[in-house]
């Protein structure tokens, strides 16, 4: 309950703030909708020249859900801490950071638990039930079971703890280059294409799969997004959500060993 207290007030604030920018709310709505649509008709053409009905394991009507909850599954995940580490670091209020008698990480954890919750549920949430519409209706799949509907919460829960995480080592790399934005645009890139946002990892080869199996970045975002299909089952579906779990653990003690280290180099001039 003390850490609910210390903590949850950077959650409510950032809320707060993402709800003060209304019209930078509707671009990043616009931007990202669009951005889905043009991942479908892609997707439509490619399978509409193509002689095979599935392709990477989808077929057509999977391929439309997997685009969309895509959507929603980067508004949970996709936070990134590592500007906020970045402007930290440029600005010197690391410093003020430092002194306070609370954890750094955590306050970073549930700034963007904030975020998380406010893109999920204002526009995520209602395209995700518009989605469900659609394939009872159109596809003709009918309604995601519940029980795929909670282990697809619970894989992202542990997903978005994956990449802030993950994000925060990257952000520690501000400590020694003070200055990361190329950096970061790099790492955005990347991740888009090895979490599975752009092409779904089925699509590439046998080997190259069991490589990202090794890599956290599977676990992001196509993991979820697989379960929420049914794509895994018994003993897989343990495993992958398994893996999330091992995934949090490794990257919040590898963030541990990090953050002991910089703080012990870290120079701030002025105040």
């Amino acid at each position: 309950m003390k850490g609910l207290r210390i903590y949850l007030p950077f959650t409510v604030n950032e809320i707060k703030r993402q709800m003060s920018y209304k019209g930078a709310f509707y671009l990043f709505i616009l931007i990202s909708t669009f951005g889905s649509f043009v991942s479908y008709f892609l997707w439509s053409a490619i399978y509409g020249s193509s002689p095979q009905a599935v392709l990477g394991g989808l077929s057509r009507s999977e391929m439309t859900v997997y685009i969309f909850m895509v959507y929603v599954t980067s508004a949970i995940v996709n936070i990134s801490i590592s500007d906020w580490v970045s402007e930290d670091v440029v600005k010197g209020t690391v410093a003020m950071q430092l002194i306070k008698p609370m954890d750094y990480r955590l306050s970073l954890i549930a700034r963007a638990t904030g975020v998380m919750a406010y893109q999920f549920v204002l526009p995520s949430v209602f395209i995700w039930i518009g989605l469900e519409v659609y394939k009872y209706f159109v596809l003709g799949l009918g309604f995601t079971a519940l029980a795929n509907i909670g282990l697809y919460l619970l894989s992202s829960l542990m997903s978005f703890l994956i990449f802030v995480l993950f994000d925060f080592c990257v952000g520690m790399i501000a400590f020694f280059t003070n200055y990361i934005f190329g950096l970061l645009m790099v790492k955005e890139a990347l991740l888009s294409f090895l979490t599975g946002q752009l092409i779904p990892l089925s699509f590439f080869p046998a080997a190259v799969q069991r490589i990202f199996d090794f890599l956290p970045f599977s676990s992001m975002i196509y993991t979820p997004v697989m379960i929420y299909l049914g794509k895994y089952r018994g003993g897989e579906l343990a495993w992958v959500l398994l893996r999330q779990l091992i995934w949090v653990l490794l990257l919040y003690g590898l963030g541990s060993l990090i953050w002991r280290r910089v703080t012990k180099r870290l120079v701030v001039l002025g105040g």
